[in-house]
């Protein structure tokens, strides 16, 4: 496992999900937990390859911090991978600092993320937008 700034480790699983995703489209996305007893970010959901980008945004907690990829195709099936940073209004202010700065080590862990979005309630990460964002 590598430490990240915040002293949270980056679970192996969480590596390997990753390139499962790239390299196999296995997963349509993934979503992260901060995992605050083992001090280690951890996979918490593997998206099914069928599952649509509205399944995979309503599967983020309406008041918890969560870090996530999503593998979207265009319409002639260009792939471009998004790194989500997941931080509601909602949630706690010590886990939002915790999420903060764990946030950039863990996406030097992920090698491929294309699009980086930062969202704190869905308007901000509609699929709109991710429409609008993809390479």
């Amino acid at each position: 496992m590598a430490d990240s700034a915040s002293g949270m480790a980056v679970s192996d699983e969480c590596k390997i999900r990753f390139q499962e995703l790239k390299t196999k489209t296995s997963h349509s996305s993934i979503v992260f937990k901060i995992d605050e007893s083992l001090r280690a970010v951890a996979v918490e959901r593997l998206g099914k390859p069928e599952e649509s980008y509205d399944d995979f945004a309503a599967s983020l907690p309406a008041d918890d911090c969560r870090y996530a990829v999503f593998l979207y195709f265009d319409s002639v099936g260009k792939s471009t991978i998004f790194f989500f940073s997941w931080s509601p209004d909602t949630s706690r202010v010590r886990t939002k600092m915790i999420y903060a700065s764990t946030k950039d080590r863990f996406k030097k862990e992920l090698d491929g993320i294309q699009v980086v979005l930062e969202a704190t309630d869905p308007s901000e990460m509609s699929f709109d937008i991710v429409k609008d964002r993809a390479l």
